[in-house]
């Protein structure tokens, strides 16, 4: 971990899941926006955030933590605690998710051991992580979590993709319920969908290069701060159906 002390000039990302492809890509936006960031990843995750760490100026903290681990997520709340001190996150946002079928495999070709651990990194772990880090967020702040257009029940015309789409969709009733357990919640809660981008687990096929998504999604989740309730958004800032 980096021995860092945010600027109290300056706002406070915690991106979760920031070890590489969109979280690593959303960590470099936020400090191109001046912001202080933390950035969260596994132990012996890809060195794509050390690299970045490295070439900050000493504005990116490296936390490591696996959010399917509740002890870990909880301590990491109190090790923030301790090093924000009377400061708070201007934003929480949480990437963390994985993928472990074929477009075209139907949910019944999966294991029982790899749809639990889907739906636990995709859905129950994130908005879990939410409940244990709100209260580091400031009250007008912002909390996100990356969703997925495959998330919306109304728009599956298509199919494929059946476990990761039934993750999503869990992932976005979770938060309303989240939200509705905190009807007078001032902060903004996103739900954010980035399209289908180029990474590890996007695959090469996918229409959308990091570089074409996710300046787009920073800039619409910084638009939506300020404004509470919860949305579901894709990067340009469009509601999606549920």
């Amino acid at each position: 971990m980096v021995n860092t002390t945010p600027r109290d000039d300056r706002p406070i990302a915690l991106i979760v899941g920031a070890s590489r492809g969109l979280g690593a890509a959303i960590a470099a936006e936020y400090l191109r926006l001046h912001f202080d960031v933390i950035g969260t990843a596994r132990e012996g995750s890809p060195a794509e955030l050390e690299k970045l760490a490295a070439d900050s100026d000493g504005r990116l903290e490296i936390e490591h933590v696996d959010i399917t681990d509740l002890a870990q997520v909880r301590a990491l709340r109190v090790r923030l605690q301790k090093r924000l001190g009377d400061r708070r996150l201007a934003l929480l946002f949480v990437v963390a998710g994985i993928s472990l079928a074929e477009q075209s495999a139907p949910s019944t070709d999966m294991t029982e051991e790899q749809f639990t651990a889907m739906m636990l990194t995709n859905a129950f772990a994130p908005v879990r992580t939410i409940d244990a880090l709100e209260p580091v967020v400031e009250e007008d702040g912002t909390i996100a979590i990356m969703t997925s257009g495959q998330g919306s029940i109304a728009n599956n015309t298509s199919g494929g993709f059946e476990v990761y789409r039934a993750s999503k969709a869990a992932l976005n009733q979770l938060m309303r319920s989240y939200a509705a357990r905190h009807p007078d919640e001032q902060r903004a809660l996103l739900l954010m969908a980035p399209g289908w981008v180029q990474t590890a687990m996007g695959g090469a096929q996918a229409p959308l290069t990091i570089a074409e998504s996710i300046p787009e999604l920073v800039s619409t989740v910084e638009a939506q701060r300020g404004i509470p309730g919860l949305r579901y958004l894709d990067r340009h800032g469009t509601p999606i159906a549920w």
